[in-house]
């Protein structure tokens, strides 16, 4: 990436103040601290969160994943980091290189994950920040940086009500300059946004080069300059759906940058979308079909099938199971659903 890098680092002072915020909040002082935190984020586009998560919560998280992934029936799917190929992890990872591959809402399987992502503390922070109760509706585990370009993300995940789609990034170990940190834009939260061909917000592909010729003349005129998140293990990054962020360049491969990205959409919109929504502290995690991967007929046996997740997905084949006019998802996959190019 071009241009002057600013690093954040995890000052003393910063965690001094960390530290502050959690005695006010045991004093009773948690509305100050809120506001103090809807503040910052509403000027910058992004909280800063120093050593929110002790060392243990992240071992636990580390250990927890670790088992899940190497489960015999694990339903993990996972988007490879070169081509972006969705695969489910059972099928690959006898030949793959965790490392070059992004995991696929684990929160979905993993109540620890949901307990990091949807935290006590964390989903009462989320709540004064989003002005509703946050909705955890996917999470993307990384070993290594992502290198992703800068974007927004409500281009790929549009929010129903405007600004009401937050993202957060937890850091599983400390992040060395060279593997590939995250970068942002502070105030870039605040550029009008870029409205495409057919009037909405939500990404064309081919309208992309235009849409960052926008953000880069926009990054100019208002003298926004790029900075670099060097976080230690335990440290939170919050950021709001509009910030300009991304993935810096990987200078040293050898080096992991383990973390667990989180997205979260408003209560309000979700009821409206009927969304399953499972209570969990000051907020919902959705409960959904993961991620549907396109395989072909040898990929399965009947036992090893994804049965519930198919008929989640797809209504029409649960309702012709009901109905007894199908034997199985399976069956229905096998026979038809495979050549209709759908999903598993």
């Amino acid at each position: 990436m071009n241009g002057q890098v600013a690093d954040i680092k995890s000052t003393a002072v910063d965690r001094q103040l960390g530290g502050l915020a959690t005695i006010l909040s045991l004093l009773g002082a948690k509305s100050f601290e809120h506001e103090e935190y809807v503040a910052r984020f509403q000027r910058d586009g992004f909280l800063y969160l120093p050593g929110f998560y002790s060392d243990v919560e992240i071992a636990e998280v580390l250990a927890a994943t670790e088992t899940l992934l190497a489960a015999g029936d694990c339903p993990v799917t996972v988007d490879s980091l070169e081509s972006n190929q969705r695969h489910y992890w059972r099928h690959i990872r006898d030949v793959a290189d965790n490392l070059s591959y992004k995991f696929n809402d684990l929160y979905l399987f993993e109540p620890a994950i949901r307990e990091l992502a949807m935290g006590k503390r964390l989903s009462s922070i989320l709540k004064a920040l989003m002005g509703d109760k946050a909705v955890l509706c996917n999470s993307l585990s990384f070993a290594v940086g992502s290198q992703q370009p800068p974007h927004v993300d409500s281009l790929y995940m549009t929010p129903q009500t405007p600004n009401k789609l937050l993202a957060t990034w937890i850091a599983l170990e400390d992040v060395h300059s060279d593997a590939g940190p995250m970068s942002y834009y502070p105030g870039s939260h605040l550029i009008p946004r870029y409205i495409f061909a057919d009037g909405s917000r939500h990404v064309i592909d081919s309208e992309m080069p235009d849409w960052h010729a926008y953000m880069d003349s926009q990054v100019k005129v208002r003298g926004l300059e790029q900075k670099t998140f060097l976080a230690k293990k335990g440290d939170v990054f919050i950021w709001h759906s509009e910030l300009l962020h991304g993935g810096s360049a990987i200078d040293n491969p050898a080096l992991t940058r383990r973390s667990l990205v989180s997205h979260y959409y408003c209560e309000r919109d979700c009821r409206r979308l009927r969304s399953d929504l499972q209570a969990m502290h000051d907020g919902y995690w959705m409960r959904r079909a993961p991620a549907g991967v396109p395989c072909q007929p040898g990929d399965f046996t009947e036992s090893s099938f994804p049965e519930a997740n198919y008929l989640a997905r797809y209504g029409d084949v649960a309702k012709a199971v009901r109905a007894g006019r199908v034997k199985s998802g399976y069956q229905h996959w096998l026979n038809d659903g495979c050549a209709e190019g759908r999903l598993v």
